[in-house]
């Protein structure tokens, strides 16, 4: 019920008004039955915008944090996440990371339709970083397709360090599903997983036109934290040299 009232009559209606948002691809989700949305991840209204956009009920893992406030604030970070289908995750430990991969798991086996960023983070500068491979590790367990989605315009809406957010247009881009069913039993095999996410993040760079770099995001910015180059709002100029870790990754899995 909550969900519900989010998407159709608290939050969905304003967003809807104020960004104009719009779908392209929708019939590539299918009507029933457990999936993963893999998404780039340029913005925290990158989780208001898709399930905005999808009919069926969209479930992200979240960061725990967004769960765990004291006070007023806490509890109306409780509410609204809650009411946005985010499920809270602990992602302090290599134990915490396996038990959100089994959450996700299990909501897919229930027949959920999983929101998912494989870089993990959002980018520091709009282009598109290394994947990780647990959205290769719930796709083969749970034995779902994952649903390429490109989300554009929300770093417009939510730029990095911002506070409020700004009336712009939002596009959402559903590309056809990759089927890894051949790799069946493999779960676990780091080779498989490094070669079906590298065909993931490839079909991303192709829907979203993104530069891609094989570094993982959350990497880039550590070093740039250390090096205190991070100001609000910060961005990389699209003119700046690409680096010795520019790569595009596989193609095709296997």
């Amino acid at each position: 019920m909550l969900y519900y009232l989010m998407k159709h009559v608290l939050l969905g209606p304003l967003l809807r008004l104020a960004c104009r948002p719009r779908i392209e691809g929708l019939e590539h989700i299918p009507r029933t039955g457990g999936a993963i949305l893999a998404s780039n991840h340029v913005a925290v209204a990158d989780s208001f915008f898709l399930p905005l956009m999808v009919s069926r009920r969209v479930t992200f893992l979240a960061k725990r944090e967004y769960f765990t406030g004291r006070g007023l604030k806490g509890r109306l970070s409780r509410f609204f996440f809650a009411g946005v289908g985010q499920v809270p995750i602990d992602r302090t430990s290599g134990a915490a990371a396996q038990a959100a991969l089994d959450t996700g798991i299990r909501l897919l086996r229930e027949g959920r339709l999983l929101g998912i960023y494989p870089e993990g983070t959002r980018s520091p500068d709009g282009r598109l970083y290394k994947g990780k491979t647990g959205v290769a590790r719930m796709a083969l367990e749970a034995g779902v397709p994952v649903i390429p989605v490109a989300m554009f315009g929300t770093d417009e809406v939510n730029p990095i360090g911002s506070k409020m957010w700004r009336p712009r247009p939002v596009r959402v881009v559903v590309g056809e599903p990759l089927d890894f069913s051949r790799y069946e039993g493999l779960a676990g095999d780091r080779f498989v997983e490094r070669s079906i996410t590298d065909e993931i993040m490839y079909t991303l760079m192709e829907l979203t036109g993104r530069e891609y770099v094989d570094v993982y995001a959350a990497k880039v910015k550590d070093d740039l934290a250390a090096q205190g180059r991070v100001p609000p709002g910060w961005r990389r100029s699209a003119a700046t040299p690409a680096t010795e870790h520019d790569r595009v990754p596989r193609a095709k899995a296997g």
